[in-house]
Order: C-alpha cells, then structure tokens, then sequence
C-alpha cells in the first residue's frame, strides 16, 4: 500500500508525520477565520475599489491570492523543526528590522505615516513580519539565559525590545508598539524575571501612552475622541455602531449593507462592522468563538510544556494574536479609542495576513509534538 496516498497513523511520510501531529482543532479553527476573511473581504472591498478609482473586485482578487498563499504558509512553516524555526525568525527579524530603519527615507507616507516600503512593485510593511520573528528571537533569548549561565539574555531581548519600540514611535505607529509591549511584557512575566523588571516595564509602558497623549496630536484626537465622543469627529466609529445596529441579530444579508459605503477602511479596520451589518450578530459571535477558541487551545497545548524555548515563543504569538484581534473588535464597537489595526485573517492586507500565517504556523510547529503521537509511532520511524 502506497501509504504516501494515505492519512492512516501507519504514515510515515512527512506529510503524514504532520497530519498526526498537528494540532487539528486549531488548524482548523485557522482555516475557518481565512475563509471567512474571504467572504467578508469579497463583500466589503468592492465599494471602497470604486470610491478610489479602482477596477470593482481589485481588492477582491488579490486578496484571494494572499489567501492562498498565506495557506501554504501556514501549513508549510508548521512543517518545520525547532531549531529551523529559531533560524528563520533570527533571519526575519534582522530583515524586518533593516527595512524599517530604511522607512524613515524610502517608506511611502499614508495617513501621515510611514509603515511600507516598496519592494519589487510590491507594498511590504516589515512591522507586521517582525511581531512572530521578534516573539521567537526573544523567547530564545530567554530560554537561553535559563540553561546557560552567564548568558546575557535577559540584556539581549530588553535591548532588542528597546529598538523595536523606537522604530515603531517614529513610524508612528502607537497600536503596533502596544501590541509587541504586551507580547514581551507576558514573555518577561513567564521567563521568570524579577518582578521589579515586570512593574517597571508596566510603568514605563503607561508612561510611554501618557507621553504619547500629550505629544502626538493622532494619539490625542483619537483618546479625546474615545473618553468625550461629543467633543471630536467619530464619523467612523459612529457609523460601526450604526451597522451593529443595522444588521441585529441574523444581519441584513450578504451584500445589502450600507457602512461599506461610507467607511473608507470597511475592508481593513472595520471588517467586522461589515460583518455586523450584513450577517447579524450570531456571525459576529461567531467569529469571537474562533479566536478565543484558537487562544484558549493554545493555552491548552501548553498546559505541561517544560521547553521554556518553546513555552515562550508560543506564548508570545498567542498574546500578539489575541490583542490585535480584541483592539480591532474594541475599536468596531467602541469600546476602545480608534486605532487602525488589522483583523487577523479576516481583513484585507497581504503583508498582515502572511506573516499572521507564518506566526500561527509557527505556533502550529512549535507544539505538533506535545500530543504525544509522534512519541507513541517512534517505532515505526526508526
């Protein structure tokens, strides 16, 4: 028998080796929000390709390429080995952090900032690429101080955090360094550190957003905005809760909203007021379910996890992954000041859903061996 062909635990193929390893609820969970993100991205996209000029199913059709690609990445970077892991994150990292340094003189302004740069014709923002290699770089930094001693990693992973911050301020970009601040804030607290290291990088991160209230003219619009609504313009956000509203309980239907059509970011920041409006809140319940569920089953996983490498860098995608999902859902329903953040895998952008891909396919990678099934099939192997 051709067990190449097969998905039987007799598989000794390396694709077989993964389907048995892998955890399936969470990939599955993964692969439920992508294609969600393409019924969603194919319903909000249109209007906003119009508004701007553009052919009408522009976005549409390259977002179902970054689909597909972000597929493969997912279940080609879950393939991969520890150690091949740490040596492409290292890799990406560096690369990441490169491109952003050069952002301050070739990146393309929009909206004030300056996030992408243009690469073979292509828009890349490198923040996005950095959140999973960072997460794994700084992880192994953590777990190497652990079993070596005198290793400076501790020092290693403060500075590279330090870094990382002050390419993001002066993007600006607030939200993606709050996102990576909370990452490495959970990281600190699991590697063990003193808890004097944890409360002060707590209250150097308030500081940090008091700072930015008070100098950064966005940050302050976007908080008085938020704390007095009556005072500042929340044409976006009033126009969410008015889509919430709209769509009630079972939605207006697919295809028969209105925000799309007066949201400029309906296809990015504010996927999910469009799916508010045109499938109901049980869809919208829905969608909270699978994130949740996919963070939950990856606390799970980890529940008896004694590689602090791996424990670590798990952790850290989960916590990036989670807060990106809570602060754009924050911001939909106004339960958050307005910040324009990605949906993971379901709003529209290829640089944010690739490399969310390769960060939850890391995950994947990272805990395939803690079910205990490659262990049970050893035998076999040998």
């Amino acid at each position: 028998m051709n067990h190449s062909l097969s998905f039987d635990r007799t598989n000794t193929s390396l694709l077989g080796r993964w389907w048995w390893t892998v955890d399936r609820v969470g990939l599955f969970a993964l692969l439920a929000l992508i294609a969600i993100g393409a019924v969603l991205v194919t319903a909000a996209s249109p209007p906003v390709a119009a508004r701007i000029g553009l052919p009408h199913y522009y976005f549409v059709t390259r977002q179902q390429v970054f689909l597909l690609l972000s597929v493969g990445v997912l279940i080609v970077t879950s393939m991969l080995r520890e150690q091949e892991i740490r040596r492409m994150a290292t890799i990406g990292c560096l690369a990441s952090l490169a491109l952003m340094a050069l952002l301050p003189f070739f990146g393309a302004e929009t909206k004030g900032a300056q996030r992408w740069i243009n690469i073979a014709g292509f828009s890349v923002q490198p923040s996005e690429f950095l959140k999973p290699c960072f997460a794994v770089v700084v992880a192994w930094m953590f777990a190497e101080r652990r079993r070596t001693v005198g290793f400076p990693g501790y020092r290693i992973a403060i500075a590279l955090y330090a870094l990382v911050a002050f390419l993001l301020i002066i993007q600006p970009d607030i939200g993606m360094t709050m996102t990576v601040s909370a990452m490495f804030g959970a990281q600190m607290f699991l590697a063990g550190l003193p808890w004097l290291w944890v409360v002060t990088m707590g209250l150097t991160g308030i500081g940090g957003i008091f700072l930015a209230y008070l100098y950064l003219p966005h940050v302050t619009q976007r908080i008085d905005g938020f704390l007095h609504p009556g005072l500042t313009d929340n044409y976006q956000v009033e126009k969410s809760l008015e889509a919430f509203a709209s769509g009630g309980l079972f939605g207006r239907g697919p295809g028969e909203g209105a925000v799309k059509w007066s949201i400029p970011d309906s296809h990015t920041d504010f996927i999910f007021s469009v799916a508010g409006e045109e499938f109901g809140a049980i869809v919208c319940l829905l969608i909270i379910t699978l994130y949740g569920l996919i963070v939950l089953r990856g606390i799970w996983c980890m529940r008896h996890e004694e590689n602090a490498f791996v424990l670590l860098a798990a952790a850290g995608i989960l916590v990036q992954f989670g807060v990106q999902a809570v602060i754009n859902m924050g911001v939909a329903v106004h339960v958050l000041p307005a910040k324009g953040m990605t949906l993971p895998f379901l709003s529209y952008g290829g640089s944010s859903l690739l490399a969310m891909a390769m960060g939850m396919g890391i995950w994947l990678g990272l805990t395939r061996r803690r079910f205990g099934v490659l262990e049970k099939m050893k035998p076999k192997y040998q």
